[in-house]
């Protein structure tokens, strides 16, 4: 392109550093993708930025994706060049955007991060007996074996668990509220932090899980606490409340192949909103939970707990 080309993207960058107050960091990714659309129009021999097409934006955003650029890159950089020219228009150097219209091709979905089950054993591990310990170990025994949002965990009052029948009332996404079973690894695990909550907890205050100084915890402290936890625990990856919830879901389905099921456990609102979920009952659901959920209560070990 020529050389006053090159200076109206200098000075759109200048603008939105002065004017729009963007990040270093940010200004950079507008300068590396105008740079791209740059070397795309001198190989186009498309000479000034009037002379652009949208057909051809078109074709540069198809090129990107034979070179491997993914959906989300290509759209990153439609919308920078989208910004660009509307500089250009309100700068009267331009009368059209010719990416007004262009969209990228859609991105391939990501797969969800989990933790195996070998994982899930071996972090669940939490050594002592102090009540951080034990609050520890029944968030995240809580966290995998009910697939709990952090939001869900941390808003749960004393009341909407009952570990004798191995269920807790959650309030979701909408103020939705469904039940979900509880497995005995869990029901264990609460079960030895309730009995010495009341040594941290105000008098008062209704949360089941708290923090040291005795209100309800923040969803910022159980992120850090279990990074601590996988940290101790010496697991790779990175480790946030949400994985327990994609491990929940993902083994859950590996075992029972009951999508609906798993849907319904997880409170999706698609489930609530589609007619076909409705007839899924509580019993269905803790019949597919047990027979699935690896630290769930057994078939054999639950007909003893009925009988007793």
């Amino acid at each position: 392109m020529n050389a006053g080309a090159a200076q109206q993207v200098s000075r759109f960058l200048e603008h939105l550093r002065l004017e729009r107050r963007l990040s270093t960091h940010t200004i950079k990714s507008y300068r590396r993708d105008l740079e791209c659309l740059s070397d795309f129009c001198s190989d186009e021999s498309i000479a000034d930025w009037p002379d652009l097409r949208d057909h051809q934006i078109r074709r540069f955003a198809a090129i990107s994706h034979a070179k491997g650029l993914g959906g989300r890159s290509i759209q990153r950089r439609l919308s920078g060049a989208r910004s660009f020219f509307n500089y250009l228009i309100r700068e009267n150097l331009l009368q059209n955007n010719p990416a007004v219209d262009i969209r990228a091709p859609k991105s391939r979905k990501r797969l969800p991060e989990t933790l195996d089950v070998d994982q899930i054993a071996h972090l669940m591990e939490v050594p002592g007996s102090d009540p951080v310990d034990l609050c520890d170990k029944a968030m995240l025994e809580l966290l995998y074996s009910s697939g709990l949002r952090l939001a869900e965990l941390v808003s749960l009052n004393i009341g909407q668990i009952n570990t004798a029948d191995g269920t807790v009332r959650v309030t979701g996404k909408g103020n939705k509220t469904r039940i979900v079973p509880v497995g005995r690894y869990a029901r264990k695990a609460i079960d030895a932090w309730l009995t010495v909550r009341s040594t941290i907890a105000d008098p008062l205050e209704p949360a089941v899980f708290t923090g040291p100084k005795g209100t309800r915890i923040s969803p910022r402290s159980v992120q850090a606490r279990v990074k601590q936890r996988a940290k101790a625990a010496g697991l790779p990856q990175r480790v946030y409340p949400h994985l327990f919830r994609h491990s929940f879901a993902t083994h859950l389905l590996e075992s029972s192949r009951d999508l609906r099921g798993v849907q319904e456990l997880l409170g999706h609102a698609d489930i609530s909103t589609t007619q076909v979920y409705t007839h899924l009952d509580f019993q269905h659901l803790a019949q597919i939970y047990d027979k699935a959920h690896p630290r769930a209560v057994t078939k054999k070990r639950r007909k003893t707990d009925d009988e007793g």
